[in-house]
């Protein structure tokens, strides 16, 4: 409960700031898929994240990572493939995974770097972000997205 509303409090800060003016996209982290996972990952992963549409997409968000804690995470995407209902996407991020981050070949302190696919389809969206077949081979991310103009 106590991570839940610091989550809630976190997200009404960065949609109160200044940074959050029209984002163009909410999106709903709801879960996650590790293949080949060698040990346990929290797989209900809830999140909030706002995205401002450009040249180049950019999202602010927080969730609940796959090591139970609370992470926050900046994305960055680049459109590769959009029509109708359909949209493809390359994206890199920097999430902050506290007390976990070190775990990660690409790390600085609890800070990562994650990269992958994302692929969006009317208000589904998934993410493949392949892993370095340590402690997982791939993990699997998605959830609900919507327009907000």
């Amino acid at each position: 409960m106590r991570r839940m509303l610091a989550s809630l409090v976190l997200v009404l800060v960065a949609a109160a700031s200044p940074l959050a003016a029209n984002p163009d996209r909410l999106s709903l982290l709801l879960g996650s898929k590790h293949i080949n996972a060698v040990g346990n990952f929290q797989e209900f992963n809830p999140g909030v994240f706002l995205t401002w549409e450009r040249k180049l997409d950019y999202s602010l968000g927080v969730y609940l990572n796959s090591y139970d804690r609370i992470s926050v995470a900046g994305t960055l995407a680049w459109p590769v493939y959009k029509t109708g209902d359909f949209q493809f996407d390359l994206f890199a991020a920097l999430a902050l995974y506290p007390e976990d981050g070190r775990r990660f070949e690409l790390s600085l302190g609890d800070v990562i770097a994650l990269g992958g696919v994302q692929v969006r389809y009317r208000n589904a969206f998934l993410q493949v972000i392949p892993s370095d077949g340590g402690e997982v081979d791939v993990i699997l991310s998605f959830g609900l997205t919507f327009p907000l103009n």
